[in-house]
């Protein structure tokens, strides 16, 4: 891929991962869009970007609601009618044994964490499909694979992500769209319902390692796709 001049769609971009993901993009020479609710820190990272020398586009939306994903495009559309790589990075999680978790929680994850998915890959794919290439990068999690006390709701929606990923992959590939799901383990962003530790920083992972594992797969040349990448702390203990 050759990311000079390329576009990309960052969601959930103001922070943790999807900051890490976006600035790193930005750095390799693309205009990246950044989107998540709170305009106050997208603004912030598009200064970041701009000041070294990037460029970005900072658009609030809320993903739950479908109008506001149709006028995130519309305003993309005003700067670029391509789309190269959309990051499917926004998402939530609440925490709680079965017993115990609403089902108002439980919406609140399966709207973020895979409606939302759905929608904007939607409309991702319009424009991937038009010109017959493109990267969708889904951020999942462990939690996809992994069973563990308390995260039947969350690891439900990454189960389902996943999923979704694996039969959008085989549907879009004939049109050279690579689609590439990265399942973090824990990862030292304010998501994570770990308590801080001193030395918790060194014993999981940071935004930037995740960053780096989008970068080395889309740096794949474009006949090549890593449809998926388990990516956890080296030595936890």
């Amino acid at each position: 891929m050759n990311f000079k001049g390329a576009t990309a769609l960052v969601t959930g971009a103001g922070r943790g991962i999807g900051k890490s993901i976006a600035l790193m993009l930005a750095r390799e020479g693309m205009e990246v869009v950044l989107t998540a609710r709170t305009l106050s820190e997208l603004n912030a990272l598009k200064s970041q970007i701009e000041s070294e020398g990037g460029r970005a586009i900072a658009i609030a939306a809320d993903l739950t609601e479908e109008a506001q994903i149709d006028r995130l495009f519309s305003e993309m559309g005003k700067r670029s009618a391509r789309l190269d790589v959309l990051v499917n990075n926004a998402g939530i999680g609440i925490f709680a044994p079965v017993r115990d978790l609403s089902l108002a929680d439980l919406d609140r994850m399966w709207n973020i964490n895979m409606r939302a998915v759905m929608l904007v890959t939607q409309h991702g794919l319009k424009l991937m499909e038009q010109q017959r290439s493109g990267a969708i990068v889904n951020v999942a999690s462990l939690a996809g694979r992994n069973a563990f006390i308390g995260g039947a709701g969350y690891a439900a929606t990454k189960w389902a992500l996943i999923g979704f990923a694996r039969s959008l992959m085989l549907e879009v590939r004939d049109r050279n769209i690579r689609v590439i799901t990265i399942c973090p383990g824990s990862v030292d962003t304010s998501f994570s319902p770990s308590p801080k530790e001193p030395s918790r920083s060194e014993k999981i992972l940071d935004p930037q390692d995740v960053a780096e594992t989008v970068l080395a797969a889309l740096r794949l040349p474009e006949r090549a796709m890593v449809s998926e990448i388990d990516i956890r702390p080296t030595n936890p203990k």
